[in-house]
């Protein structure tokens, strides 16, 4: 009886320790965001002719981080709000309470994560997924 006490005890632990790092930081879905705007930005500079300078990300806001499966590795849908700040070549643009959805995924060795964005081209009844490192 206390050999099984004890080794639920220590599966516990070891299970609470292990998922302490699989948790996306502000600081990784602040790039997560960066990453999708850069790409926004840069489709838009082309189509509009526009100078964007860069962006700043400010006052990030998780609400929900929806664990979940995504091609077999552990992934979250994160969800919550940002202050976006545009610099233009004579001024800069403030966006406050942008609202943010995103996907991030941990890889296999669990060191690296990515950015996944549905992609919204394809027909197929299952999402079919591109993915970014997060650097």
């Amino acid at each position: 009886m206390v050999r099984l006490v004890l080794t639920a005890i220590l599966l516990m632990l070891v299970t609470a320790c292990g998922s302490i790092g699989l948790l996306p930081t502000n600081e990784l879905v602040q790039k997560a965001i960066a990453l999708g705007l850069e790409q926004t930005q840069q489709k838009l500079s082309q189509q509009l002719d526009l100078d964007f300078q860069g962006f700043e990300i400010k006052r990030l806001s998780i609400t929900q981080e929806q664990p979940l499966t995504i091609e077999n590795l552990p992934a979250f849908r994160v969800r919550g709000t940002y202050d976006l700040i545009v610099k233009l070549p004579k001024r800069r643009l403030t966006q406050p309470q942008q609202a943010f959805d995103v996907y991030l995924q941990i890889q296999q060795e669990g060191k690296t994560w990515r950015f996944l964005l549905p992609d919204k081209g394809s027909k197929s009844t299952k999402p079919i997924w591109r993915s970014y490192l997060i650097q």
